[in-house]
């Protein structure tokens, strides 16, 4: 992984290299329920204990929703920062992001345990159901003593992907996984456990992911955890948390569509006659949805694997101003999400029963009805669930936290929450509720495809104007190479030194006015004073030959200047001085008498009156020094490459006419 450039490999390589293990990982992270629930199913409790992790599993992925929303959080904050070169930022983003895992985890840890009735009642647990509500309880509180251990493996798990070290984090997690799958049957059918076997399995597979990634700290590439980068940082966190929120929310819908549904079962499960004509009653839909939502978990899992896999190279890409890779990417994980749910698609519209009877068999005619319902109906827009997934991660990667989270809001809270409620009211029916999820999904697919279109919108902005700072780089690297100097006479009151100033900036060369004054005092001796009372008056005495030194001293500092780099010099007579000069540009600007009196009161604080006479005298003066050293008249066209009145275009737009003009003529003269 190591010989990987994000900026310039092959798309399609980067993409299965970081999404291959990604979608391991994540696949393996969502067999910790999976697996659990096959092996109850096959067990003593059968039904009643599916029914019971169901209940629970809803604070689990509350606790992998906070994992995410730190971990995904970071690990953008962490891709974007590399790509702009911010090494202390990438830092702090890991550093961070451990600090608020293991806050996070002792926190939820503590309302687990205190709360765990509280918690199963809001999740569809019933007292009633004595059997199905003594196995929910103690699968809840033996899964609460994992929690610090799952949350911050998890949470790390990202960031070790960003890091470049994607089947790191893949090892970790299938570590965990195979231990819970070895230790499941043990536990279950050896122990005799049944439900507390299958909860004790799960945390000590979380407890060796939790080592395995606090270990690769140690070994990481491009971060290092030290004292400064643990340090909460205020910024820091808050972008974490902007960047995850998406994460987040696509989790805790998870929890809330699971809660809505358990109640609506609850409530109307004994109302709804199946074709046996027996009622379902509440064990059957609660075992049944929670094993769709677990089967759900999986294609999802591969779907948010193979779009997290793509989290850096977007992240990157986006940090380094290349917008044509992160187009390339989204387009090739658009396309390959759309292959998996359509694969998806067809196993729960045609083998729906090969799939339930996986988690156990010898299941009643009722169980086996409402199961194909289920998946039929509840999973029937799996092909739209796949791209809405995809978008939002995609606009989380792009650093578009916002819009991701509000499409995840979208689909599972927005849509799917009320939609189901409303069918279940209506029709006191568990059966056609199910029709909620397919609106939601028709309804959040088009919600997606007006974001990312907006998105798209947004980065060709961004496309167009790191094109020009291509461009405009090309073009400076091209000046300061060809070495160009342009020189600047003008007019008092006309602006020159405004535009001079522009035009250096705008070519990306240095600029030299009263910084001459500085280097010749500096270098011969002068006060700042004198140079400023003498340097553009004509000297005939024979007594003041120390000032004619004076032009002689600046003429050897312009000369010295010029020799050195490209530069824009004003004054001075500096066009006479490096006439012999390759690549020199000579520009002389005026403008009107009212522009520049306007200017004079404006800039140098004098009235309309003696911003006249002082206009006057300084051009007099400077006419008379450029002709006495040049023996030429300092106004006149012939002299100069270029003369501009100021007036008729601006400052900033006379700047940016010279500018072009240097373009093009360094274009054609390289």
């Amino acid at each position: 992984m190591k010989n990987l450039d994000l900026g310039e490999d092959k798309i399609s390589k980067l993409i299965k290299k970081f999404s291959i293990p990604c979608v391991i990982s994540m696949i393996v992270a969502a067999l910790y329920n999976i697996v659990d629930q096959i092996f109850i199913g096959w067990s003593e409790a059968s039904a009643f204990g599916n029914a019971a992790t169901n209940i629970v599993y809803p604070f689990t992925v509350i606790a992998l929703a906070f994992a995410l929303l730190i971990g995904d959080g970071s690990a953008t904050l962490f891709n974007l920062s590399l790509g702009s070169k911010n090494k202390e930022k990438a830092n702090k983003s890991i550093g961070n992001c451990l600090i608020l895992l293991i806050f996070i985890s002792i926190v939820l840890t503590i309302i687990g345990i205190i709360f765990n009735e509280q918690i199963l009642s809001i999740f569809g647990g019933n007292p009633n159901e004595v059997e199905c509500y003594q196995y929910a309880k103690d699968y809840l509180r033996i899964i609460c003593f994992g929690l610090p251990f799952y949350i911050i493996g998890q949470g790390l798990n990202a960031s070790i992907r960003s890091d470049g070290s994607p089947k790191y984090a893949m090892f970790a997690t299938v570590v965990g996984a195979i231990s819970n799958i070895i230790l499941d049957p043990i536990f279950i059918f050896v122990f005799k456990m049944n439900v507390k076997g299958a909860a004790l399995a799960t945390i000590i597979g979380q407890i060796l992911t939790f080592i395995i990634s606090i270990l690769y700290l140690k070994k990481s590439k491009s971060f290092k955890i030290n004292k400064k980068s643990i340090k909460l940082d205020k910024t820091i966190c808050k972008k974490i948390i902007s960047l995850g929120l998406a994460s987040l929310i696509t989790q805790l819908a998870i929890v809330i569509i699971i809660a809505v549904a358990n109640n609506l079962v609850g409530k109307y499960g004994y109302m709804t006659i199946s074709s046996t004509g027996k009622p379902y009653g509440v064990v059957t839909p609660l075992a049944v949805i929670g094993i769709c939502m677990k089967v759900f978990g999986i294609v999802v899992s591969i779907v948010i694997g193979i779009s997290l896999g793509g989290m850096p190279i977007i992240g990157y890409n986006m940090g380094a101003g290349n917008i044509k890779r992160v187009k390339e990417t989204i387009k090739y994980i658009l396309i390959t999400n759309l292959i998996i749910g359509c694969i998806a698609f067809i196993l729960f519209e045609f083998f729906p029963t090969f799939i339930i009877n996986i988690f156990g068999s010898g299941n009643s005619r009722e169980y086996l009805e409402y199961s194909k319902y289920c998946l039929n109906i509840f999973l029937g827009g799996i092909i739209l669930t796949c791209l809405i997934k995809t978008i939002s991660i995609l606009l989380q990667s792009m650093g578009s936290g916002f819009k991701s989270t509000l499409l995840a809001l979208a689909r599972d809270v927005i849509f799917f929450v009320p939609t189901i409620i409303i069918i279940a009211s209506l029709s006191h029916s568990v059966v056609t509720m199910l029709w909620s999820a397919i609106i939601a999904d028709a309804l959040a697919f088009i919600t997606g495809i007006i974001l990312l279109k907006k998105e798209f919108c947004k980065i060709e902005k961004i496309n167009e104007n790191y094109d020009v700072e291509i461009e405009n780089q090309d073009i400076n690297n091209r000046i300061l190479n060809n070495k160009i100097i342009v020189t600047i006479s003008r007019e008092y009151g006309s602006g020159g030194h405004f535009v001079g100033k522009l035009l250096a900036e705008k070519l990306g060369i240095k600029f030299y006015d009263k910084e001459i004054i500085n280097i010749t005092a500096k270098e011969y001796g002068y006060s700042k004073k004198y140079i400023l009372e003498n340097e553009e008056k004509s000297f005939t005495n024979i007594f003041y030959t120390n000032d004619n030194k004076l032009f002689e001293n600046e003429s050897k500092v312009i000369e010295s200047l010029a020799k050195k780099e490209s530069c824009v010099i004003v004054g001075r007579c500096a066009d006479y001085i490096l006439r012999n000069t390759k690549n020199l540009i000579r520009i002389f600007l005026y403008s009107d008498t009212d522009s520049k009196i306007k200017r004079v009161v404006k800039y140098y604080g004098l009235n309309k009156k003696d911003a006249l006479k002082e206009i006057n005298k300084v051009n007099k003066q400077r006419a008379k020094h450029y002709n006495y050293f040049t023996n030429k008249i300092w106004n006149s066209y012939e002299n100069y490459d270029l003369v501009i009145n100021v007036d008729k275009l601006g400052v900033e737009q006379t700047a940016e006419i010279i500018k072009n003009i240097i373009i093009h003529k360094d274009k054609y003269t390289r």
